[in-house]
């Protein structure tokens, strides 16, 4: 039995990012990050000849340009806040805790974070995937790594992963305070909630109810469908999809948006199969020609801000947007390092701790206790 006044261990993971922004250290990066099994679900031969031959060496020269872009005098700003997210969250929960920060891919490394953690010995270890809505491409490759380090330890400690939090009223409110910095000082015609984009096949081949497939049937889309994700309930809240619907009708409701003044979209599509759909560069193309002129984009799946935020939002999709007509496009910064975000995981640690919670009556403290 586990001491009460036991140290815990708490691994925050994030997906990761290149050592630099030089072309061979991203081609490395890309190299890493695609060949995971689960991000590009295809036969090994097919997945090495794809990454190896034809994405990683036309891809990341172009992707080095953007990375320059973004970089900073510490830095990529992914693992810069990762390492600032990392004090602050040690800082809030005192002594009793030891936080470590892995990535997925490249460096830090989850090996060496977890390592760390074994040295010291604890009983208990803490896992938060830095993904607030699941998908098996990036909390379920956490999770997979994790469980592929530990099961060769002589001394396996009791593991608690954190599945998504895309519902945690601390992680709403911290989404709504990012927002609300624009939204309280000018009125827009339309919000855009912007995810990353997952293959379609990705859904189907986690739905064990198959709903969505006989939905689908017809045109093989999950837009057959539109509201297949319109409520959550137990056979969906491992649907990512599902997942950042929730997450933006909370967000809304917590904006005080009506339905109509909001979309749900999804970007950074790659290669040719079918993704989550809408597709946000679409998105924006309809809503200027239906008028709106004025429209504020957030990025609720990206805890810290990155490619897909700054460059692809911040400066790619204002650039579709003014090119179809729009005046003002408002890009909404990630979480980061700020203080909601930071009570959002101190939260989470005592929730999957089994010490008391922050927050004692919120609905997500409640939630773990049911199951």
């Amino acid at each position: 039995m586990q001491k009460k006044d036991a140290k815990i261990g708490v691994l925050i993971v994030n997906l990761g990012t290149p050592d630099s922004p030089n072309t061979p250290d991203v081609r490395k990066y890309l190299r890493e990050f695609l060949m995971d099994k689960r991000v590009i679900d295809v036969p090994f031969l097919l997945r090495w000849t794809l990454v190896n031959l034809i994405v990683a060496p036309f891809r990341a020269p172009k992707s080095a340009k953007i990375y320059k872009e973004v970089w900073t005098e510490k830095g990529s700003p992914l693992k810069v806040y990762g390492y600032e997210v990392k004090k602050l969250l040690q800082e809030a929960l005192g002594d009793n805790f030891v936080v470590e920060l892995g990535m997925r891919y490249q460096s830090p490394s989850i090996n060496g974070a977890l390592e760390n953690l074994r040295n010291k010995g604890y009983e208990k270890i803490i896992v938060i995937p830095l993904f607030p809505q699941y998908a098996s491409a990036s909390t379920g490759s956490v999770m997979d790594k994790v469980m592929e380090i530990v099961k060769d330890w002589q001394i396996i400690p009791e593991i608690s992963f954190v599945q998504s939090f895309f519902d945690h009223p601390l992680f709403i409110e911290a989404l709504a305070e990012k927002g609300n910095q624009y939204l309280s000082k000018e009125k827009f015609d339309h919000v855009i909630f912007s995810y990353h984009g997952i293959p379609e096949r990705h859904i189907r081949k986690g739905d064990h109810t198959k709903t969505c497939l006989v939905a689908a049937k017809k045109d093989k889309s999950l837009a057959a469908q539109p509201n297949c994700c319109a409520t959550l309930h137990e056979h969906n809240r491992g649907c990512y999809r599902a997942n950042c619907f929730a997450t933006s009708r909370l967000l809304a409701e917590k904006l005080g948006l009506d339905e109509k003044d909001y979309t749900v979209s999804f970007q950074s599509r790659l290669g040719k199969d079918p993704w989550l759909k809408p597709y946000t560069d679409f998105v924006i193309k309809d809503l200027v020609k239906e008028g709106k002129k004025k429209i504020i984009a957030f990025s609720p799946s990206f805890i810290a801000d990155c490619l897909e935020t700054t460059i692809e939002i911040g400066e790619e999709y204002k650039e579709v947007f003014e090119e179809a007509g729009g005046e003002h496009w408002q890009f909404v910064e990630s979480l980061n390092d700020s203080t909601l975000w930071i009570d959002t995981l101190v939260d989470l640690v005592h929730c999957y701790s089994n010490r008391i919670p922050k927050m004692k009556e919120s609905n997500f403290s409640i939630s773990l206790e049911k199951n």
